[in-house]
């Protein structure tokens, strides 16, 4: 069994360091029997929310170099075949913390629950905010309904890509993006 919690407490201070912040950490593929195990490390650049192809380079190196030197010393945190994967959380991105729900208040989400709530896991509805105390997040779903939900029980949630949420993201700085570099063979 892989632990996440670890991979995070060793992972989230390489990215801090090179000024990022951490969304998700997450095993895909193997466990659930549907082929190759991934690593999936999602970050952002706390201003725009994104990354570029460059900078998850960046963050995959450190990370790389990281686990290998931990495995060099005896710790191995995944004990099968995996390839390391870093990612921007794009546009319908996850919410993981809760201040990507207090962050994206009116924009609509889906959210599933660990347990029901009076009989109901799923919530699709705009997101209302997070109480002051910050263990609460409100969702208004499309007949008006404010569904209240803890945080610690949520399994998963993401933004719904809608109009408003395209208009609302930052677009990523293409400048130099048309420029062709030319390197010559030698």
């Amino acid at each position: 069994m892989v632990d996440i919690a670890r991979i995070t407490e060793i992972v989230e201070p390489e990215v801090k360091a090179l000024g990022y912040e951490l969304v998700r950490v997450k095993i895909m593929g193997a466990e659930a029997g549907d082929g190759e195990r991934a690593l999936q490390i999602m970050a952002e650049v706390p201003a725009t929310g994104q990354l570029v192809i460059e900078q998850c380079a960046e963050i995959s190196r450190r990370i790389s170099d990281r686990l290998d030197e931990l495995e060099e010393q005896g710790e191995v945190l995944i004990d099968e075949a995996y390839r390391l994967e870093v990612s921007s959380p794009g546009i319908d991105r996850p919410l993981t913390r809760l201040k990507d729900f207090a962050g994206w208040t009116g924009h609509e989400a889906k959210v599933e629950l660990i347990e029901p709530i009076s009989g109901q896991k799923r919530f699709r509805g705009n997101l209302a905010g997070v109480d002051p105390k910050g263990d609460v997040i409100t969702i208004v779903d499309k007949e008006g309904i404010s569904h209240f939900l803890p945080f610690d029980q949520v399994h998963s949630a993401k933004l719904v890509l809608t109009d408003r949420l395209i208009a609302a993201t930052r677009p990523l700085d293409t400048s130099g993006a048309d420029e062709v570099l030319e390197e010559e063979e030698g």
